[in-house]
């Protein structure tokens, strides 16, 4: 039993917050350590490359969190098979007493997997314009570190 869940036991926490801390929160750790690395990338760094690689490690903890949000405990895909709904599953259930019909059945919502796949497209696409927008200022001005053509900005 982790720490957490004994303490959610202790404190009488509900059952699905119990069960939400039983999943593990390996996953949401993870967020976090990205989403702060993507920020110091982006926030101390004057290399525009390094600037644009903190972007997509905070966009990876962004999509990584909405999909991990989107996780169902023991739901299945929604699936229309024949007349019903994952029939094979609602029998193994109603052997077992669980649920009675396959609408009691917990399904994953699509839309959150969906809609990060649209991310990861658009982020692909800003990171080829900024990698783009890099090399065209490196060819200009030689360089691709801020602190130094902000040197020149001033001297001009």
């Amino acid at each position: 039993m982790t720490h957490v869940y004994a303490a959610s036991v202790l404190l009488g926490a509900s059952e699905s917050v119990q069960s939400i801390q039983g999943q593990g929160v390996y996953n949401y750790w993870l967020i976090i350590i990205l989403m702060m690395t993507g920020i110091y990338l982006v926030l101390s760094r004057a290399n525009m490359v390094k600037t644009v690689i903190g972007l997509n490690l905070f966009q990876a903890a962004v999509i990584l969190f909405y999909v991990s949000m989107g996780r169902v405990d023991s739901g299945t895909a929604p699936i229309f098979v024949g007349n019903d709904i994952n029939t094979e599953l609602a029998d193994n259930a109603k052997a077992k007493g669980e649920v009675k019909t396959t609408t009691e059945l917990p399904y994953s919502n699509p839309l959150p997997h969906v809609l990060m796949l649209t991310a990861i497209v658009v982020g692909v696409a800003t990171t080829a314009l900024a990698l783009s927008l890099v090399v065209r200022i490196n060819e200009d001005y030689g360089t691709i570190e801020e602190d130094e053509l902000d040197q020149r900005e001033v001297a001009a």
